[in-house]
C-alpha cells in the first residue's frame, strides 16, 4: 500500500495524468512497439502501398485469425496454463461445420453449434486433464494436438471418404457473418473516400471477441480470478477462487476459439481441410508474448495482446510491400520477439524502479 502511495504521488502531474502509470501498464510496451514497426514498415512500404486501405487490410485480416485465438490463448498463459492443441482444432472446426452441412444436410448455424459443441468437449478434456492429473498443460495439449490430428483424417475419410469437404453456399447472412469481404466507401468517382477495403468477415469477429474478453478479464470479477491465478494458484484457491472450473472454462473458451477460426476460413474457402496448422501456435504464443504477457503467469490485458496481434501482422505481412528480401521474414519475427520481450521488461523495470523511490 505504501509504495502504491508513493508511486501516485510522486508521478502525478496536474490533471492527474501519470507517465509512471501508464509505462506499468501491461500494453504500453506492447503499443510502443506497434508504434515503432508500423513507422518502420510505413517508410519502406509507401511505395508499394502498404499504407492504403487494401494494403492495410492485407496485414488486418491475418492478424485477425490469428488475433481471435490469441487472446483467449492470453488469458491461459496468465493463469499459468497453455494450450497448443488448437492447432488441430482450427481445422477441426471447419471440418465438423462442413460435414454438418454438406454429408448430414444441416442448417449450417446448427453445424456451427455442433462445431463450438465439439471444441467445447475437447477443452473440457484438456481441462480435466491437466487440473486431475496435474501434469502440466504443454503436455496435455501435445497430445490432444496429435489425437485431435489423426482423428480429423480418420473421421473424415470415414464419413466421407476425404480429407478435402466442400461448403456448399452457406447464404448471404451467413457468409457476411462468417466469410466474406467487406469495403465501405462514401461517395462515388473522384470523390469517394475509403474507410476500409476487403476486410474479412474475421476482423469484425476479432474486434468483438477483443471487447468481450477486455470486459472479462478488466471488469468482471472472473479477470481478478484469472490474474491471481497466474500469481499464485495456491493463495488464489485458499482464497476461495474455483480454480479447477476457471481453468476447465479458459480451455473451452480457446478450443472454441480455434474453432470459430477454422469455421470463418471454410465458409471464405468454401472448403475445410484436415491440415494441422502447426504455424498458428507460434503465431498466437509469439502475438501473446509481444502484447506483454509474462510466460510466468499473473500479468497482461487484452489491449496488450491486441497490439501484440497487429505488430505481429505487420511484420508477417509487411515485408511483401518492401524492397526487403521475402527470405528475411524470418529473421524478422525473430527479431520482433526478443526486442519486444526486452522493451516489455524494460517498461517494466523503469516504473518498478521509478514507484520504489521516494520523493526527496
Amino acid at each position: 500500500m505504501a509504495d502504491t502511495q508513493i508511486n501516485q504521488g510522486a508521478v502525478k502531474r496536474s490533471g492527474g495524468f501519470s507517465f509512471l502509470s501508464l509505462f506499468r501498464r501491461p500494453e504500453a510496451g506492447a503499443a510502443a512497439g506497434f508504434i515503432l514497426i508500423f513507422l518502420f514498415f510505413g517508410y519502406f512500404g509507401v511505395e508499394k502501398n502498404f499504407l492504403t486501405a487494401l494494403g492495410t487490410s492485407t496485414w488486418l485480416n491475418f492478424a485477425s485469425k490469428v488475433g481471435i485465438i490469441a487472446i483467449p490463448i492470453a488469458f491461459l498463459m496468465i493463469a499459468g496454463e497453455l494450450d497448443i492443441s488448437i492447432g488441430a482444432i482450427i481445422p477441426a472446426g471447419g471440418i465438423v461445420m462442413a460435414l454438418s452441412v454438406e454429408t448430414f444436410g444441416f442448417n449450417i448455424w446448427f453445424g456451427v453449434l455442433i462445431s463450438f459443441a465439439v471444441a467445447a468437449a475437447i477443452g473440457w478434456v484438456n481441462g480435466m486433464l491437466v487440473t486431475r492429473t496435474r501434469v502440466p498443460s504443454l503436455i496435455v495439449t501435445l497430445a490432444t494436438l496429435f489425437v485431435v490430428a489423426g482423428l480429423n483424417a480418420y473421421i473424415s475419410k470415414q464419413i466421407a471418404g476425404t480429407t478435402q469437404h466442400s461448403m456448399p453456399d452457406a447464404g448471404v447472412i451467413s457468409e457476411f457473418l462468417l466469410g466474406d469481404y467487406h469495403s465501405l466507401v462514401l461517395g462515388d468517382g473522384d470523390n469517394a473516400f475509403t474507410i476500409f477495403r476487403s476486410l474479412q468477415s474475421s476482423f469484425f469477429i476479432w474486434i468483438a471477441v477483443a471487447i468481450a474478453c477486455f470486459y472479462i478479464l478488466h471488469i468482471s470479477p472472473w479477470g481478478n480470478w484469472i490474474l491471481a491465478m497466474g500469481g499464485d494458484q495456491e493463495s488464489a484457491h485458499n482464497a476461495g477462487i474455483p480454480t479447477k472450473r476457471l481453468k476447465i472454462a479458459l480451455f473451452m473458451l480457446s478450443a472454441m476459439a480455434a474453432a470459430l477460426v477454422g469455421m470463418t476460413e471454410a465458409v471464405l474457402a468454401n472448403t475445410a481441410s484436415t491440415t494441422t496448422q502447426f504455424g498458428m501456435i507460434f503465431n498466437t504464443i509469439i502475438c501473446v508474448v509481444v502484447g506483454g504477457v509474462l510466460l510466468t503467469g499473473g500479468f497482461g490485458s487484452v489491449a496488450g495482446v491486441v497490439f501484440g496481434t497487429l505488430t505481429f501482422g505487420i511484420v508477417f505481412q509487411g515485408i511483401n510491400f518492401t524492397a526487403f528480401d521475402k527470405d528475411l521474414n524470418m529473421l524478422f519475427i525473430g527479431a520482433l520477439l526478443l526486442v519486444a520481450v526486452l522493451m516489455n521488461d524494460t517498461f517494466r523495470n523503469l516504473a518498478t524502479s521509478a514507484s520504489t523511490t521516494k520523493k526527496k
